[in-house]
């Protein structure tokens, strides 16, 4: 099979990955995939004698240089044997390449895949067709942290093992950020809600039609510091389409480096949508600029990203076509929960649904 989805789910201690990845296969394997999973290759090397917390930096080095090694070579074999399938397949890495980096100094990282031939770019940007981040129930679910399901783990249950557990967990997003399809996944008051959550985001990228569902938006004003959080620059372009259809270029820097996506939605029926993105490169999507919709601005706004008691934000500062406009979107928060608001955060106004504030009509040219 030509399309082959490969997808990392990552996140930090504690955050259901084993038993979302039970779910996925019985979930996918039922709806006609071969679904082929990557064990997590540091629990492994674990396993099998390696120590990462050794003060022996050429241990350590080897040790960091052979989990790399191994991770890369798994995924190519398993891509080969899911290429050889006479039906649908997908790849699911229970952690990625990136994982290992959060793990060690950009100097060192930059050492070791300098010496394997790879770079940040190839193994974070084109590897992977999507990154599902589950935040770690250290973050907001700390009644459901455990060590007991992992004896390799070494951030304990206590207050100092969370605090390591929740660094962990931004290091971790940190290092996949960029990634044109990183997804972060809240906890919940329902476990169940987070595994679905799972399940829709690689229905999405296989491109399974899925429901529409509305995030929580709203107005608001900034009362004191942002911290901890990831910071983007982002400028959206809607193209020319046909009725019933939104198709977007979006250029997003994060540091002076950029990662441009296409995107489109498409109305199946009244409750459900279409949604597909492909990376490009920078000619391509200068070259795509050249079909915008002579009827809509080009919108610029400045992204911060952040985790609150483990629910997943994303603040938006707006400076064109409008400016003096914040706007606050949760994601996925399940419609009976409550929103968990950072004291940091004045809410003026709460827009879910107001179809005058997506981005789609705020783009629209005014006389």
């Amino acid at each position: 099979m030509s399309d082959i989805k490969r997808i990392v789910l990552t996140g930090g201690p504690c955050a259901g990955k084993t038993t979302a990845l039970v779910r996925v296969i019985e979930h996918f394997s039922s709806h006609g995939y071969k679904v082929f999973t990557i064990p997590e290759v540091p629990t492994m090397f674990t396993q099998a004698g390696m120590n990462y917390l050794t003060d022996n930096k050429d241990f350590f080095y080897e040790g960091e240089k052979a989990t790399l090694e191994i991770q890369l070579a798994l995924e190519d074999k398993f891509y080969r044997m899911a290429q050889a399938c006479n039906t649908p397949a997908v790849i699911v890495c229970d952690r990625g390449a990136m994982d290992i980096s959060a793990y060690m100094t950009p100097e060192l990282w930059s050492k070791i895949t300098g010496e394997l031939g790879v770079t940040t770019h190839q193994l974070r940007d084109e590897r992977y067709d999507a990154v599902l981040h589950l935040v770690s129930a250290a973050d907001g679910a700390e009644q459901f942290y455990t060590t007991s399901n992992n004896a390799q783990r070494l951030e304990k249950a206590d207050e100092q093992g969370l605090a390591i557990a929740r660094q962990l967990d931004k290091k971790v997003i940190a290092a996949w950020t960029g990634h044109a399809h990183l997804r972060v996944i809240n906890n919940h008051e329902d476990f169940d809600a987070k595994l679905n959550r799972v399940l829709k985001e690689i229905s999405h990228v296989l491109g399974l039609p899925q429901p529409i569902e509305e995030e929580r938006k709203y107005i608001v004003e900034l009362d004191g510091e942002l911290p901890d959080s990831i910071k983007s620059d982002i400028v959206q372009t809607y193209l020319v389409s046909e009725p019933g259809c939104e198709v977007r270029l979006r250029r997003r820097g994060f540091d002076g480096k950029y990662v441009y996506v296409h995107t489109t939605k498409k109305m199946i029926s009244p409750t459900e949508q279409l949604v597909t993105e492909r990376q490009l490169n920078s000619n391509l999507y200068t070259s795509l600029l050249q079909q915008a919709d002579p009827y809509r601005q080009t919108i610029h706004k400045v992204r911060h990203s952040f985790i609150w008691k483990g629910q997943f934000f994303e603040l938006d500062t707006f400076l064109k076509p409008i400016s003096n406009l914040m706007i606050l979107e949760t994601k996925g928060i399940e419609h009976q929960e409550s929103v968990k608001f950072p004291p940091f955060i004045k809410v003026l106004e709460d827009i879910t649904g107001n179809t005058r504030y997506y981005n789609y009509n705020l783009a629209i040219k005014r006389d």
